[in-house]
């Protein structure tokens, strides 16, 4: 979780409770909850609701007629009807036994995003749980006790089955956890720390913590959540490359723009329009005599690309907004009553928006890389020195700078295959499609991290030329973001040990600061 200065900065409320209730949670309120560590509160209705539908459960469960996951097996073997004295084993062996994962651990935003959406379903009153298990992962996520979850395990189908039993295992007090401090525990002995009791499982409860999406809807909300000032980050990255490589921004005029009126686009001109503003190097050669009016595509096509890569957070984020809104679960508890199969659990809908979204984040660091290119090439950066380097032949300047891009870019390509195509079938050809989903999110989020470090080379690079345009001055807003980096990473000189200089660019991007800056020179950006 970040530092209360890091929240601040973000303007996320440092104190805050998310009340978790019949209907969706926000977009915020899960990122709140994720990343920033707010408390969560189930409210007085939701916990109503979960009450009637356990009480359905109940009656199915003292039922003479088999009832799936209520008094049968699992999967393959749902056609097994279990004595009632076994149902409690049932439940407990089955979460015992789908914690399969394996790997890595995943990050703790990601768990608690998972285990706060499945509390999500849960408050529905559409999944048969006791009021008690419901208010165990409150208690978990309100003591900031992350369960152990490993990279690999979930093939999207029954949901994220392997992830979502790891949290359900720690409310049972089995398995591991880390406190806020990151210390690994035992889930028991963390439990009793905070005072909070394991759960005993009844009829029906296991199979409604684990059956469904939410491991790769809260990276999907996340992702998003960082998409916004990626692409943000982005327009500001291309309005300093344009400027100091002394491109013309009036094709970024709004009656230019309007001729293709995509949303996204407009959006980035506009931002490219605020942030170039009272450029002195952007008018020393406006004048009738500039024939600098064909830029080249990575320079003049910006608008176009960061905005279709907009536009394709905005039908993920319309994707997000339906599924916070689902009550995802198999078997389901109907409002009158009824318990019925069905397979909403799928991840096909999220798993493609996913595989979408990597698509134009390796787009988008493409074309960075190809900007942040032009500066090194005395060929193409008008009259700056070969690589911007002090003395070029001695000094390497960034030229390596640019290998660690490509190495980046090349790898987001190699992301930007989809998982979705994929599918394996298991439980006995039972489940004999599934989503990848889970693998989708996971290669997101590596995506969106090496779009932080490309954009943040591209800062470091542009910053470095706008210093050698001197005397002539940059724009007031991209000044501003020369400025924070220059308190980190001194100007112009010869060659120094550059990858701290490029963590540090990379930190400025993912804090937001350089958007900070910018913002307060023109406002907030769209």
């Amino acid at each position: 979780m970040l530092s209360r200065a890091d929240r601040a900065r973000c303007n996320v409320r440092v104190e805050h409770t998310v009340n978790v209730g019949i209907g969706p949670l926000t977009p915020a309120q899960v990122v709140a909850v994720a990343r920033y560590g707010a408390q969560v509160r189930i409210d007085d209705q939701a916990l109503e609701e979960i009450a009637k539908s356990r009480a359905a459960i109940e009656a199915l469960a003292h039922a003479d007629t088999p009832h799936y996951g209520v008094s049968t097996g699992f999967g393959a073997l749902a056609t097994r009807h279990i004595a009632p004295e076994l149902r409690t084993q049932l439940q407990r062996s089955l979460i015992r036994s789908h914690a399969a994962g394996s790997g890595p651990e995943v990050e703790p935003e990601v768990v608690r995003a998972l285990a706060l959406l499945r509390l999500s379903t849960l408050a529905t009153g559409r999944t048969g749980v006791k009021v008690e298990t419901a208010q165990a992962y409150a208690g978990l996520l309100n003591a900031h006790l992350t369960p152990v979850v490993h990279e690999y395990g979930s093939l999207g189908c029954s949901g994220d089955l392997a992830p979502l039993s790891h949290v359900a295992l720690a409310i049972l007090g089995e398995g591991k956890v880390r406190d806020a401090d990151g210390n690994l525990l035992d889930a028991g002995e963390a439990l009793a720390q905070h005072g909070l009791q394991p759960i005993v499982l009844a009829e029906k409860e296991g199979l409604a913590l684990i059956n469904g999406t939410d491991g790769m809807l809260g990276m999907l909300v996340l992702a998003l959540a960082d998409l916004d000032r990626l692409f943000k980050t982005a327009d500001l990255a291309a309005a300093m490359s344009v400027e100091a490589q002394l491109g013309t921004d009036r094709v970024f005029a709004e009656d230019l723009q309007a001729l293709r009126p995509h949303p996204g686009q407009a959006r980035a001109a506009a931002n490219l329009r605020a942030i170039l503003k009272d450029s002195a190097i952007v008018a020393s050669h406006r004048g009738p005599d500039c024939n600098r009016v064909q830029d080249a595509y990575s320079l003049r096509c910006s608008p176009q690309v960061h905005g279709a890569a907009r536009d394709t957070a905005a039908h993920a984020a319309s994707v997000a907004e339906r599924e916070l809104q689902a009550a995802i679960d198999n078997p389901v508890v109907l409002p009158d009553g009824r318990v019925e199969s069905n397979g909403n659990f799928h991840g096909a809908p999220i798993g493609y928006v996913l595989d979408f979204l990597a698509i134009a984040v390796a787009d988008l660091a493409s074309i960075s890389e190809r900007r942040t290119d032009r500066f090194l090439d005395v060929a193409r950066n008008h009259g700056l020195n070969a690589f911007l380097a002090d003395d070029p032949g001695v000094d390497s300047g960034h030229m390596i700078a640019q290998y660690t891009q490509a190495a980046i870019v090349s790898e987001l390509k190699r992301l930007a295959v989809p998982a979705s195509v994929d599918s394996i079938p298991s439980s006995a050809m039972q489940e004999d499609h599934v989503s990848m989903g889970w693998s989708a999110a996971r290669k997101l989020r590596k995506s969106i991290d090496g779009l932080q470090r490309v954009l943040a080379i591209e800062i470091l690079t542009a910053a470095r030329a706008l210093d050698l345009r001197a005397p002539l001055t940059p724009a007031p807003a991209t000044a501003a973001a020369q400025a924070v980096l220059r308190q980190y990473v001194e100007g112009p000189a010869t060659d120094r040990f550059l990858a701290p200089e490029l963590e540090h660019s990379v930190q400025l991007v993912a804090n937001g600061t350089y958007i900070e800056a910018t913002e307060a020179v023109t406002g907030p950006l769209l």
